[in-house]
């Protein structure tokens, strides 16, 4: 396994990182698998060298991280895992049980901590950007998490560049703890972040640990959703359908993946994760693993050098996208 900085800190990160929405109950989604069904792929990932382990508290309703984190007391020492979680989606029926403010995180962190049985969380991020919270209550409230030694750093996922831009001036503007992650879906079908979020991130040394490199499946070769999906995930996933994710403008990408991969001898999972690893500015994708095979398939991809031919095939039928996945 390769091993980075995430981003300019000292702490190292396997080259990809486990996404736990997969493990939980599936009361919360059908697909979702339950404790039992997801050690397995906790305890492959550890074997095969990953230390990255990606849940947020709004997964099963907190579930994934009570599966996640007993998996991983169990299977390896604390200081072997890099535990990240995120906050902001609604826990409860309550107007104070979600967002950003300094009341939800200080009791979503705690909570969060409770559910991993761990004292601290190497990364704590928030999910989303709140458009009620003033920036500088939410800021305020993340260092204090970070200075109460609850979370060693912080991160942030899914949003515009301004925003996160203005996040990190008034922290820096303060003295409070800084971001030093981004989590922005990126992918072959999916590539608007391209245009600022990830040169910025470039610039500021943020570590990028994108999401969604399948797009979902899609770019595994699983192009049907809805009521003919091969999966249950594919024939259940509203948010599949509302980013539009697989759409016609879509197909010639996906035809140019098809083809690169036949050409390889491989599959489209393989080339479509090694064309996300391709770019320097991505720290580790998240990957997600719910069967046999999905993560011996991820590493394969990490030994997948693309050349600049394959690269130019891959890209050339891009066209541009609405912004998508940040609410």
């Amino acid at each position: 396994m390769q091993y980075h900085r995430l981003g300019t800190t000292g702490m190292k990160v396997s080259r990809l990182c486990l996404g736990t929405m997969t493990y939980g109950s599936p009361k919360w989604r059908e697909w979702v698998l339950d404790e039992q069904a997801s050690r397995p792929f906790i305890k492959q990932a550890l074997d095969a060298g990953i230390n990255f382990f990606d849940t947020a508290d709004m997964y099963s309703i907190g579930e994934s991280e009570q599966v996640v984190g007993k998996a991983l007391l169990d299977y390896a020492p604390r200081e072997d895992v890099v535990i990240a979680t995120k906050v902001f989606n609604a826990m409860g029926d309550g107007p104070n049980n979600r967002g950003l403010s300094r009341k939800h995180i200080m009791a979503a962190i705690d909570a969060s901590l409770q559910r991993l049985g761990t004292d601290h969380v190497d990364l704590y991020q928030i999910h989303r950007w709140d458009y009620h919270t003033p920036i500088e209550e939410t800021m305020e409230a993340l260092h204090d998490v970070v200075k109460a030694g609850k979370a060693r750093y912080i991160g942030a996922s899914s949003m515009f560049a301004w925003q996160f831009a203005k996040a990190q001036f008034t922290a820096e503007k303060h003295g409070w703890t800084r971001f030093v992650t981004m989590q922005p879906m990126y992918n072959l079908i999916y590539r608007e972040e391209e245009r600022e979020m990830l040169p910025q991130c470039a610039d500021q040394g943020i570590g990028v640990i994108s999401w969604s490199p399948l797009a979902r499946g899609i770019l595994a070769g699983k192009t049907v959703q809805g009521e003919g999906g091969e999966t249950a995930r594919a024939r259940t996933d509203e948010n599949t359908r509302k980013w539009q994710l697989g759409s016609d403008i879509d197909q010639p990408v996906i035809a140019a993946l098809r083809e690169v991969a036949k050409n390889r001898g491989t599959s489209m999972a393989q080339i479509a994760l090694a064309w996300v690893l391709s770019n320097p500015t991505v720290t580790a994708p998240i990957i997600g693993a719910s069967k046999p095979g999905h993560i011996e398939e991820a590493l394969a991809a990490l030994e997948l050098k693309l050349s600049e031919e394959e690269i130019s095939t891959l890209e050339a039928h891009y066209v541009p996208h609405q912004i998508t996945g940040h609410s």
